[in-house]
Order: structure tokens, then C-alpha cells, then sequence
């Protein structure tokens, strides 16, 4: 069960409270089992399963409803707080110098996804303003320094390493020193993995770490391996003191329920999560968050954060949203939101983040969404500025022109310009509304792509 699964079983188990005119014992056994059911086929371990779904079916049928909040509401939040507490109650930050160059030291086992993981943690950092470097140390697989010179290119970043050298500790000891001598906020090791060998892992570690002196070191873990993960957090968490851990692949696994779950049980430290291969697709992780989004009550504050830092990406001013709110923009200020939503990742996770809509919205509505970017997106290359700036100008022959030269049809020129018509109306409503306080989320509510 991927993690989209476990949301919508978790979800569809709390609609039932939501539903039921009458919250009795016979509904909250239910509930309870619908969630074992759920987090049981999402790979988390039976013993933490039953801990869990006791102490949520006791405080539910025991516990005495605060003043001024419902039966259903009370029983929502005790799930939510009960499934938070076995992920970790806390979100932990990266240790990282105030003055100076800061050193983090990526470790993990051969097919981790360690090195694009170290890629989306330089670019994450790069967003937050860091100047960062990263230095390949991964010695013995063939085209490892190329392979993430290639995934960072894109957004500038600068990889240190020499494909010819044996030694991954003379690598890692001449890299930090180089991007140190160029004032770099925060250097960044990769290190070659280790196959299923941890004692091999944590040698590599301790051997770099002397010749780096990394500020804190990251274990990157396959989130698709399950309970297996505990092994590598406890192995991980008695070697070193300053410690996060990384889980990866969370987008399509079975095991992922299982991976944070039996992470989180040994104590180590869980700071980040990735799904997707794109280098954005790296999140810190918090547990509240994590679960609200879990349970479908969406994560507006990440979605805030993923739209701010779009915005800066497309220079999106507060004079452009007040010109959108009062329903004053063309189909180029439009094209320019297209840009800034594709840019805050795969849809899924965008409709994720919006309370009641991630674990409802079919996936065909989903890939629709996606495909229909994409498109606007070619149609909207294929006009002349006249066009964007002025829509009205398109009548029959320009649609014509427009749909052979994108490659698609008359109906989907037609589309984009009757959504374009419809967002101006949405925005205009909302400008009278003051509703741009909301900031740009509230931008895509009603839109149907």
C-alpha cells in the first residue's frame, strides 16, 4: 500500500465518524479497525499496530469530551494525535553552524537513493538562501561523479570530485577544503554505498568523518524496505551522536507506513522525506504535518512555502497578485502561474496539501490535471505576444493557427481560453471578496485543471 492508499483508508476510516449521526461503541470499534487494517497493510509493525489502535479505541470510549468541541471532533483528533506520537511528536532541524562552512556527510546503503537525495538536499538548502557545494567521494561506481554533476546543473550547483582518484577519504579531505577556501555556506559529502553491509557503512562513516569533521552526518534509507529500516536507524543512531535520517521513495512504496514507523520507534532522528525523482521532491519532515496530510486534513503551511518559493522563482510580485485579484491579467500572467505551479511538483502532492482534497480526488482527475498543464503550457508557446496580452484578439482562424501549430486540437485552445475566462472571474470575486490575504493558494481552488 503506497502512502496515497494508506491516506485514503485512513481517511475513508474517519469519514465514517464524520458520517454516523450517533458515535456509539459499535462505530468507534469500527473505526479502530479500519485503521489497523489500514496501517497493517501499509507494512507498520503489528505489535506497534495493536499499541496504537488500544490506545486510541480506550481514550475514545473513555475519554471525557472537552467544552465546546464534538464527540466526532474529539475522536478525529485523538487518531491524529495517537498516530503522530509513534511517528515522533517533534521536527528536528540540521545541525548547521551560525558563521562558517557547515559539513554534512550523506551515508547509506548501495540503491538508497543516496545521491539524488544528495542533490534535493543541496537544492533545498540553495532555496533557503545557502550557497552550497557537494563533493563526490563515490569511488566505485562507474559515472557516480557524472551521474550527480548531471541531476544539479540545472540549478547551479557545483560538484567537487575527480573520477580517477582511488581514495574516497583524500577525496572527501580536498573537496571540503576546496569549497571552504570559496566561502560555501554548506558543503555537502556523497559517499560511495555499501551492499546491505552496514558494518561496511558505518566504517566508511567513521573513516570520512575524521577526515572531514562533518557537522552532522545523514543516513539516507530506502522507504521501500519497510520494517528492515529499524536496523539501519539503530545501527546509525549508536555510531554517531549529531544524526538525521533521510527516507526515500515514500511516493510509490508498499513498505513506507513501515519505514517511518520503525525508523521513528528507535528514537533516530527522522528530518527529511523524498517522493518523486524530481530535485525538488524533498520535504522536512514533521510529524504533525505529515499526519494531517496523512488523514486528508491537508498541510497549508507547506503549500504556503512551496508557493513562496515559486513566487520568488518567477519574480511574482504583490503587484501582480493585485492585479489578479481585480481581474486584470492576461493569458502571460496566466502562463506565469502555470510556470509557478509546476514548479511546486507533481500534482498528487499539491492536492495533498489542500485540506479535504488529497485523499478524495480520483486519480484519473489527478493525471487529467497534469496533462492539462502541460498542455496549456505548449498552446500558450504557440501564440504571438499580441495574443497573450489581449485573448480577445483570438477569434476562429487565430484558434486555427494556434492548435496546428502546438499540435493539439481547436477544442483544447478553446479549453484554455474558456479557463482563462473562468479564472478572471474566480480572481475578480475573490479581489471583491479580500480574499487575497489567503496568498496564491486560494488562486487554485476552483480551478479545473
Amino acid at each position: 500500500m503506497a502512502l496515497e492508499s494508506l491516506s485514503k483508508a485512513l481517511s475513508g476510516a474517519l469519514s465514517k465518524v464524520s458520517r454516523s449521526s450517533v458515535v456509539d461503541r459499535d462505530v468507534i470499534k469500527e473505526v479502530v479497525k479500519d485503521i489497523q487494517r489500514a496501517l497493517l497493510m501499509a507494512d507498520v509493525n503489528v505489535q506497534l499496530v495493536l499499541d496504537v489502535t488500544k490506545t486510541i479505541e480506550k481514550r475514545a470510549l473513555e475519554e471525557k469530551v472537552p467544552p465546546g468541541v464534538s464527540r466526532k471532533e474529539h475522536i478525529i483528533r485523538i487518531v491524529y494525535e495517537e498516530i503522530t506520537k509513534f511517528l515522533g511528536e517533534t521536527s528536528e532541524k540540521v545541525n548547521l553552524k551560525s558563521s562558517g562552512t557547515s559539513v554534512l556527510l550523506m551515508v547509506g546503503i548501495q540503491g538508497s537513493g543516496k545521491t539524488t537525495t544528495t542533490g534535493k538536499l543541496a537544492r533545498y538548502f540553495q532555496k533557503k538562501g545557502f550557497k552550497v557545494g557537494i563533493v563526490c567521494t563515490d569511488t566505485w561506481r562507474p559515472g557516480a561523479y557524472y551521474q550527480l554533476k548531471q541531476y544539479v546543473e540545472p540549478v547551479n550547483i557545483d560538484v567537487w570530485g575527480d573520477p580517477d582518484e582511488e581514495s574516497a577519504t583524500r577525496l572527501a579531505r580536498e573537496g571540503v577544503t576546496h569549497f571552504k577556501e570559496k566561502k560555501y555556506d554548506i558543503v555537502i559529502v556523497d559517499t560511495a554505498g555499501r551492499h546491505k553491509d552496514e558494518t561496511g557503512l558505518i566504517e566508511e562513516m567513521r573513516e570520512i568523518a575524521d577526515a572531514v569533521h562533518p557537522d552532522e552526518t545523514v543516513l539516507v534509507i530506502d522507504g521501500t524496505i519497510g520494517q528492515q529500516a529499524q536496523h539501519q536507524a539503530k545501527a546509525f543512531k549508536q555510531a554517531t551522536e549529531l544524526g538525521s535520517i533521510i527516507i526515500t521513495k515514500l511516493d510509490g512504496s508498499a513498505k513506507g507506513g513501515g519505514a517511518l514507523s520503525a525508523v521513528a520507534a528507535t528514537g533516530a532522528p527522522i528530518k527529511f522525506i523524498g517522493e518523486g525523482e524530481r530535485i525538488e521532491n524533498i520535504e522536512k519532515f514533521s510529524p504533525e504535518q505529515f499526519v494531517a496530510k496523512l488523514l486528508g486534513f491537508g498541510d497549508l503551511k507547506t503549500l504556503l512555502d512551496k508557493v513562496k518559493d515559486a513566487s520568488k522563482e518567477q519574480e511574482f510580485s504583490q503587484k501582480d497578485a493585485q492585479k489578479m485579484l481585480s481581474g486584470k491579467f492576461t493569458l502571460k500572467d496566466m502562463y506565469q502561474q502555470l510556470e509557478m505551479l509546476s514548479n511546486m511538483g507533481p500534482m498528487q502532492q499539491i492536492f495533498q496539501m489542500i485540506p479535504g482534497m488529497g485523499a478524495n480526488l480520483p486519480s484519473e482527475f489527478v493525471e487529467a490535471s497534469e496533462e492539462n498543464l502541460a498542455k496549456y503550457k505548449v498552446i500558450m508557446n504557440s501564440m504571438t505576444e499580441r495574443e497573450l496580452k489581449d485573448p480577445k484578439v483570438i477569434h476562429f482562424s487565430r484558434v486555427k493557427r494556434i492548435a496546428r501549430g502546438s499540435g493539439t486540437s481547436q477544442e483544447d485552445v478553446k479549453g484554455l481560453l474558456n479557463q482563462y475566462d473562468a479564472m478572471k472571474k474566480m480572481m475578480k470575486q475573490m479581489g471583491k471578496r479580500k480574499m487575497g490575504k489567503m496568498g496564491m493558494p486560494g488562486m487554485f481552488k476552483n480551478m479545473k485543471f
